[in-house]
């Protein structure tokens, strides 16, 4: 034997492992399949022999050649032979093998049964975990048959013992949180499991995805969202995992960096693309690199500059926003094309407007930066620098005065009148300056000189639109210097403004323009008007100042939708009587002006043979030749420029032909960098100063501030604020924000006002009743015990409501006599309440026990619990007992045990007598909840039944540690037997004529409840389903565990409700229906 596994290990020695196996595969590149071949042969060899160890390195390597495509189902039984070795390490191999190419096909698939019951029984926590990887990848209806219960017995454990297990914990927190994606609502009630694992965990992975876990779980239910701030926060500080995933971008834009230095023009380009995917979630690493992408601006690579452009978009700071402008207004002096310079004017603009102006610190320097700009010719986007005068000039109010003296220099200037005049041009400019300084006219020095260069023969010249705006605003200016003058000494001034319009406003009539006409004719009879009443000495100011009163806001862009509908007026109605259909649509319209010749039919395409296209292409080419406009090819130009002298021998001169984006009386734009900075340190030293202030009145001080740190950008104030204005809304119309917000939001949620909720218990309680009613009607019933966990603390709140201030001295007298109290609170065993699905009884109370409709709950422990049968066991349900832990003190050594009767039993291990306890598999720290199940043997279910049970507990404290008991009832009412069940409607009407039920009926009085509600509450509470509703009448359906048919028809008339039973048993009947009547009593 000795001599045997000595020849297996030197025969091991030489075997191929799966390294020499991938080795060998990349050295055969061109004969790969032959060489795979030759291993699947050598693999087969392996196989039969019978070191286990042999076996496992074959099969390791079977796996890969799997992963490349081979079939490798011939070895299934190797497989399990593999997955039934002692060794973990081999076990692993054979698992993974099985959950890679078993399926429901593979033979020996049943073999496997016995031994993954045996791993998942086993007490070694890696083989319970490679057990359950392998099983969720191939099983099969015969195996979920036959391993259901060993994994129910797990899935009560699995919580509690597997995923505080550090192997197999981050499998289980993967398989939860991939579950949870699908149904989030029935992992709610293991949040405070989560939570506490969240707060202990030091496995990064198991933290993350506990994390996303809790994102899909906190729509569901808000409070969660407030609870997780602090421990996500202690999170982010306290692992440095946030700082290494911040070291690796910080390192790959470093990386990018090279790229981007790099001389060949396509990695430039790639890195530049690269970075700018980076700066959308890590701005920050990107913005050091701001030198960078400055230098790729002066590029030759059209391309490479405009990539460069979208990057700076993302890396302007209130810091960094004039210097980055400044640089960018350089290139726009020296750019060639006009394309590109388009470009950098639409980027400079993108660049000082995003997030409403965000890092615009001085207004002033942006107007002056808009000035410049109109210098540019030829662009195409005069009215985008025009829009963002307007906006600046409306929206920020302590800029108007300089913005209108800017405007007014605009207008005055000539350059801007001898430029392009196409629409959108440059000259686009002058409909801004002209409306800013019409509607801000009272910040004009000269109002009289802006009204002549308005009224210049040149504005004639303007497209239409802007000459249109040219003579409304003349008029605004005329009142002005009306109002100015009017009642002065020289008086004489506001008729000769009068008389300035009546001899240039003709020339406005004259235009091609309607709008333009309209407009000049209207304001030159005003103006005549006007001059009449002045030479009668009659004051007009006041009245002509009337027409422009008023600021003009903008319109909201939901204005239209906000406008109420007059009463009378039906929008649906026709306002014609709608064409009759028996009108033909053949039949033409008549001709109103001119007869209309027959269209003649389209000519076919004759053949046209070689002769004919000879003769075509002569008389084309000598068409062509006597065009003077057509371009001639030269044949023997190629000959004279092979004899000519190359392309680099032709001498280039540098001609400086660079002019200044400087408008003649106006303040150049790098002015404001050196105000700006002064402006900045002024307020640094101002804020010192108060700082230093503070510091003398406060005696224990934090220490000084390091003064050369850098400053944040919080710190930078603008110059000027951004006035949000007022958009107009229709009469009758309120603004709201409804219209912005997303109905299908998932995380709506989180904007409830948590505090609001917190007194009103009953108002939350109903809304998770419904909750729970709305999920009891789609058919989920393990949503009801996930609900059940968050009722308790509204519940004992709603109880408790009436008695605080007793409490409050209880809870001093606990301090004192703590230990007599809870013998004194739990001494008698009929204090407790007892509960069943959905509807609660109340038993006789201890005066200080408080009222609760669950179980009772004590200062230590809350309990819920729900019963559930088993359609595969008729004499058997499952009772699901959650408990909580709400004090300070651990919770350990808990025993759960019922008294049995004649027709139900607790079901306990073999050898245990009736009165033995089962113990609970688990213990409660504090602020701890969790779940055991319980089965109960039953004989009957036609009758209703309550069972008193005790739980024992030791409670452990700092101090010492005291056995505690709490006494409660478990009410098996006839309810609990039944379990949802759909049933289609021809299944159901051919239960109804089978003659088989016995029929009886109920009806409910005085019910003021929607009918739906009324079917949520019926399927929620006694488990039925909706077979067929039609309007107020509705039919319905549900089975015992023990296949016994319950069939309603319920119908609602003048709130009175009426249900119509039919069963095969006639007492489970008559108690159904009484269970359902003590429902809707509560009510």
């Amino acid at each position: 034997m000795a001599l045997k596994i000595v020849k297996g290990s030197i025969d091991r020695m030489f075997d191929k492992n799966l390294q020499d196996l991938v080795r060998g595969i990349r050295n055969h590149k061109e004969d790969e399949a032959k060489y795979i071949s030759t291993c699947i042969d050598e693999i087969k060899q392996e196989l039969k022999q019978d070191n286990i160890a042999v076996k496992a390195n074959a099969v390791c390597k079977l796996t890969y050649l799997q992963m490349l495509g081979y079939d490798i189902s011939w070895a299934a039984f190797n497989i399990v032979e593999v997955m039934s070795s002692s060794k973990f390490t081999y076990k692993r191999i054979g698992y993974l093998a099985a959950s890679q190419c078993f399926h429901e096909g593979t033979d020996v698939i049943m073999l496997t049964t016995n031994q993954i019951r045996k791993d998942l029984s086993s007490p070694n926590q890696y083989d319970t975990g490679v057990a359950l990887t392998g099983l969720s990848c191939f099983v099969t209806p015969d195996l979920a048959r036959d391993l259901a219960n060993d994994i129910m017995t797990l899935v009560s454990l699995i919580i509690v013992f597997i995923i505080l297990i550090c192997g197999v914990q981050s499998a289980a927190v993967n398989v939860i949180c991939e579950l949870a994606r699908r149904n989030p609502k029935n992992y709610l009630s293991l949040a405070p499991l989560f939570f506490k694992l969240m707060t202990s965990s030091t496995n990064n992975w198991v933290l993350i995805k506990i994390i996303k876990l809790f994102g899909a779980l906190t729509p569901l239910e808000p409070r969660l969202g407030k609870k997780l701030i602090e421990p996500l926060t202690n999170l982010i500080h306290r692992y440095c995992w946030c700082s290494r995933y911040t070291y690796s971008v910080a390192l790959c834009v470093q990386k990018l960096r090279i790229l981007i230095e790099d001389s060949d023009q396509n990695l430039k380009y790639l890195g530049l693309l690269a970075m700018s995917k980076i700066l959308k979630t890590h701005p920050k690493s990107v913005q050091s690199h701001k030198d960078l992408i400055l230098q790729c601006l002066d590029d030759k690579d059209e391309s490479i500059r405009l990539r460069a452009l979208d990057l700076l978009y993302g890396m302007v700071s209130k810091k960094n926003l004039m210097e980055i402008v400044k640089k960018l207004m350089l290139h726009v002096d020296k750019a060639e094309g006009t394309t590109y310079r388009d470009e950098l004017l639409t980027k400079i603009i993108d660049i000082c407007s995003q997030s409403n102006y965000q890092y615009i610190t001085n207004f002033e320097w942006y107007i002056s930066i808009l000035v410049e700009l109109t210098r540019l010719e030829g662009t195409r986007h005069g009215h985008l620098i025009a829009s963002q005068m307007l906006d600046v000039a409306i929206r920020v109010k302590a800029i108007r005065g300089f913005a209108v003296a800017q405007m007014a220099m605009l207008l005055d200037s000539g350059h801007l009148l001898t430029g392009n005049m196409q629409r959108n041009g440059i000259c686009e400019v002058l409909y801004a300056a002209a409306w800013i300084c019409g509607e801000f006219s009272e910040h004009l020095d000269d109002p009289m000189q802006t009204l002549e260069a308005m009224l210049r023969p040149k504005v004639a010249s303007l497209p239409g639109h802007i000459q249109a705006v040219y003579v409304q605003n003349a008029a605004k200016l005329f009142a002005t210097v009306l109002q100015k003058h009017e009642g002065a000494t020289d008086s004489q001034a506001a008729q000769d403004t009068s008389q300035l319009l009546i001899e240039r406003l003709p020339l406005f009539v004259q235009s091609a323009n309607l709008e333009v006409q309209e407009r000049a004719s209207c304001i030159l009879q005003l103006v005549k008007y006007i001059q009449k009443l002045q030479q009668k000495d009659v004051e007009v100011a006041e009245e002509v100042s009337a027409l422009f009163a008023g600021e003009l806001n903008p319109v909201a862009p939901k204005a239209q939708k906000k406008v109420p509908v007059p009463e009378g007026l039906d929008l649906d109605a026709w306002i014609n009587e709608p064409p009759s259909e028996s009108e033909s649509e053949d039949e033409k319209p008549k001709a109103v002006f001119a007869k209309e010749e027959p269209k003649q039919s389209r000519a076919r395409h004759v053949e046209v043979d070689e002769k004919e296209l000879a003769r075509r292409r002569e008389a084309r080419k000598q068409e062509q030749a006597n065009n003077p406009f057509y371009i001639k090819s030269s044949p023997s130009s190629q000959k004279v420029y092979q004899d000519a002298p190359g392309v680099e021998h032709i001498p280039v001169v540098q001609i400086d032909l660079s002019v200044p984006l400087k408008v003649p009386g106006m303040p150049m734009s790098e002015q404001y960098l050196k105000l700006e900075e002064e402006r900045r340190q002024k307020e640094r030293a101002d804020k010192k100063k108060k700082d230093k202030k503070k510091k003398k009145r406060e005696k224990r001080g934090k220490g000084k501030r390091d003064d050369s740190g850098p400053e944040s950008e919080e710190d930078i104030t603008p110059a000027h604020q951004v006035d949000i204005v007022t958009e107009e809304m229709p009469e009758n119309a309120l603004p709201s924000d409804d219209d912005d917000k997303d109905p299908n939001d998932p995380h709506k949620a989180l904007d409830i006002d948590l505090d609001k909720y917190v007194p009103s218990a009953e108002n939350t309680l109903h809304k998770v009743t419904v909750c729970m009613l709305h999920a009891e009607k789609q058919g989920d019933l393990s949503i009801t015990r996930h609900f059940l966990v968050f009722l308790v603390p509204l519940l004992v709140q709603k109880s408790l409501k009436n008695k605080k201030k007793k409490q409050k001295k209880e809870k001093d007298e606990k301090k004192k006599k703590k230990r007599h109290h809870h013998h004194h609170h739990h001494g008698d065993g009929g204090g407790g309440d007892s509960v069943q699905n959905g509807t609660v009884e109340e038993e006789e109370e201890e005066e200080p026990l408080p009222v609760s409709r669950f179980l009772p709950i004590t200062e230590q422990k809350n309990t819920v619990y729900d019963i559930q049968g088993n359609l595969q066991d008729g004499s058997q349900v499952v009772v699901s007992v959650i408990f909580e832990n709400k004090s300070n003190s651990f919770l350990k050594s808990m025993e759960f045990n019922v008294l049995d009767s004649l027709n139900s039993k607790l079901q306990r291990p073999e050898g245990a007598s009736p009165h033995d306890g089962l113990v609970v598999p688990f213990q409660l720290p504090p602020g701890v909840s969790n779940e055991a199940r319980f089965v109960f043997s039953v004989q009957s279910i036609v009758m209703p039944q309550k069972l008193k049970g005790t739980l024992t507990f030791i409670v452990k404290s700092e101090d010492s540690s005291t056995h505690e008991k709490l006494d409660f009832k478990l009410h098996f009412t006839c309810t609990s037997y039944l379990i949802t069940t759909p049933c289609y409607s021809d299944a159901y009407a051919k239960l109804l004529e089978s003659g088989d039920l016995k029929s009886s009926s109920l009806k409910l009085e005085g019910l003021n409840m929607p009918f739906h509600h009324l079917l949520a509450r019926i399927c929620f509470h006694h488990h039925f389903s909706v077979v067929e509703r039609i309007d107020s009448c509705a039919s319905m359906y549900s089975r015992s565990i023990q296949g016994h048919h319950v069939c309603l028809l319920v119908k609602t008339a003048n709130q009175t409700v009426s249900i119509d039973a039919k069963c095969d048993e006639p007492s489970l009947l008559a108690n159904v229906l009484d269970e359902i009547k003590q429902t809707f009593s509560q009510c």
